[in-house]
């Protein structure tokens, strides 16, 4: 293929001309796909119908330690899915808190109590200017927690080992940095997976902040789309090794294992920030839904049972992205005008356009019927300074509809490229 810097200008005009012939082609058909967010497709959520059945007159409310989950109680979760969580997650059931539907809800609400009652030394908005390091891209309802509380953002570099270590360690020399947001294995948007040696130097990290906490989001801690999928090293034991077990706060879900709306979430620490966190949890609940917690420790009663159930998911959800991957080899490969992740997990794309044009990609998708997260949303305040980034997620769309998608996507970056080209 050719190289678009290497065109003269009538060789541009000439391929301007014929992708913008495409492209009206596209538009004609009245697309409505979305590849915007990270939602699991109904084929997905079809996967875990049977948990309907698992709880009831037939099967009992009561759990393993004869807790009647119709009734109040159990504030940290039912005991049978704080050991599947210790067995996913590589920690002792005991530093598990097993919550709602929502590991977002607890994050915010960590932070929450992090501002009003500090996290084991004074409040934090007691103490002046806040700083969180942001590692970019990365996920926007992240980076919109800590603007909602009045952090300035430090965006942190990423490569395929994960955040800049040297950035990093710089960073938390300053006392106002109080934290870091991590997505550790397959990483949102890139999919990538953390190194043993980012992993070892986050756990062997000395704050300025003795309050600092490193927010670790294994939101895809199975996620594997392949059978031999990514090993991330535990942090948890890591910290422990280096003396500092109180400094990860580590949080996952069901969320893309059952449903998004009604999965179960799951906070995990050291026992010092356990006994924290759940000292100040009796005062805003006396216990989390535990009939859908029931459910879901029935329908899992192992780690097994989840990596079983996780390859389904995986039937699905790998042929979506194996498509998109393939179309952007196809039409945007040997181009110069585009890179990509090729993630081995997870639920997104990364894809990197010219400087200059992901806005325009973007707006051009939508144009032709497709939605795509905003551009800039991976980065803090929504700004992207290359404007260059886009966050592919393949996993909503059907089968017959992500081969659309994805032409209208390549179709774009060479739309916008050549324009941007030819002025």
């Amino acid at each position: 293929m050719s190289v678009y810097s290497k065109m003269n200008i009538e060789e541009l005009g000439r391929e301007f001309a014929l992708v913008k012939s495409e492209y009206e082609h596209l538009r004609s058909l009245h697309l409505s796909l979305d590849m915007s967010r990270g939602k699991p497709g109904f084929d997905n959520m079809d996967l875990s119908e049977d948990m309907f059945d698992l709880v009831g007159n037939d099967t009992g409310f009561k759990n393993i330690s004869g807790i009647d989950c119709r009734n109040y109680g159990g504030l940290d979760g039912l005991d049978e899915l704080k050991n599947l969580f210790g067995e996913i997650l590589g920690l002792p059931a005991d530093q598990i808190i097993v919550g709602g539907n929502s590991s977002l809800n607890m994050m915010f609400d960590t932070i929450a109590q992090g501002m009003t009652h500090g996290m084991g030394g004074e409040a934090w908005a007691k103490q002046g200017e806040l700083k969180f390091l942001c590692p970019v891209p990365g996920y926007d309802r992240h980076f919109a927690i800590t603007e909602y509380f009045g952090f300035k953002m430090i965006p942190i570099a990423t490569d395929e080992n994960g955040p800049d270590m040297d950035a990093v360690e710089e960073w938390v020399k300053d006392p106002a940095v109080k934290g870091i947001w991590c997505v550790p294995k397959y990483s949102n948007p890139e999919g990538i997976t953390y190194s043993d040696e980012v992993v070892r130097r986050m756990a062997n990290l000395k704050p300025a902040a003795a309050d600092f906490r490193i927010f670790w989001d294994n939101a895809y801690a199975v996620h594997d789309l392949y059978e031999q999928g990514d090993n991330l090293l535990n942090i948890y034991d890591e910290c422990v090794k280096a003396g500092n077990p109180d400094l990860p706060i580590i949080f996952t879900s069901t969320s893309k294992i059952t449903f998004p709306g009604a999965g179960v979430a799951a906070e995990a620490a050291s026992p010092n920030n356990v006994a924290i966190l759940k000292g100040r949890m009796k005062f805003q609940t006396i216990g989390p839904d535990k009939l859908n917690q029931l459910r879901h420790a029935r329908m899992f009663r192992t780690a097994d049972d989840v990596k079983e159930h996780m390859k389904k998911h995986a039937a699905i959800l790998r042929p979506k992205f194996e498509s998109v991957l393939s179309e952007m080899e196809n039409q945007l490969s040997g181009k110069e005008i585009a890179k990509w992740t090729k993630p081995r997990g997870g639920y997104f794309i990364n894809l990197d356009v010219m400087p200059g044009c992901a806005k325009r990609v973007v707006q051009l998708c939508a144009n032709a019927g497709m939605i795509l997260t905003p551009a800039g949303a991976p980065f803090p305040y929504g700004y992207d300074p290359a404007d260059t980034n886009i966050r592919i997620a393949p996993s909503y769309p059907s089968v017959e509809e992500i081969g659309q998608a994805a032409k209208v996507l390549c179709v774009a970056v060479k739309y916008a490229s050549l324009e941007k080209l030819l002025k």
